[in-house]
């Protein structure tokens, strides 16, 4: 495979902004993490919006460089993609916190544990998708990660699928249930931005290859 960076006419800006969004995504379920520790009605939403902005600033580098770089292998249609799927993790870890807040004594004695723990797994993958995608490593390297991002979507997809069979066969306060279906169908959805972002970075090797 020929390095992209040779593609892209050596230019490394692109991949300095993808590699800073994807640590962004990180950054933003670990403050999710830190954020269900201590879920009240003083808990601050601080930390999403610090990362969401400065995610939101780099997503608009990346679109002020494609007027003004000129991008061969690389299709622009695949760089605003790889971006938009990027800058979708924070947001949507903002909109979890925003939404708990409006009644987290709903969350009283539900664990979201397992869910954090395949969020942090796919913006872990992401990030290291980002960084080979850089390294121009062989495709089956990031096929192989590809198919680790696919996994934990699997996963993140039957676990919303049982918590929502409950919720659907609840007896108890319906206010509670719309609550945790909202909640729930939230965090699934940020591993499906890391999925639809694992899908561009493979489509883009692909197309280098």
């Amino acid at each position: 495979m020929v390095p992209l960076q040779k593609l892209l006419g050596k230019e490394d800006r692109f991949f300095d902004l993808f590699e800073a969004s994807a640590e962004q995504a990180c950054h933003s379920v670990q403050a999710l993490k830190k954020f269900l520790q201590h879920v009240g009605p003083d808990a601050s939403l601080e930390d999403f919006i610090a990362s969401r902005r400065k995610d939101k600033a780099i997503t608009a580098e990346i679109n002020e460089a494609l007027c003004t770089s000129y991008v061969t292998a690389m299709e622009p249609e695949d760089i605003e993609a790889l971006s938009s799927c990027i800058y979708k993790v924070p947001k949507t870890c903002e909109k979890i916190a925003e939404r708990i807040l409006l009644a987290p004594q709903h969350l009283n004695g539900v664990d979201l544990t397992p869910q954090v723990v395949m969020l942090e797994k796919a913006t872990d993958i992401l990030l290291q998708m980002v960084k080979d995608l850089r390294k121009g490593s062989p495709r089956a390297r990031l096929a192989s990660l590809n198919q680790q991002m696919q996994t934990v979507e699997g996963e993140a997809d039957k676990t919303t699928n049982q918590l929502l069979r409950g919720l659907y066969n609840a007896t108890e306060n319906p206010g509670r249930v719309l609550f945790l279906k909202d909640i729930y169908e939230l965090l699934e959805k940020v591993t499906d931005r890391c999925r639809d972002a694992g899908n561009v970075i493979l489509q883009i090797v692909l197309k280098g290859s």
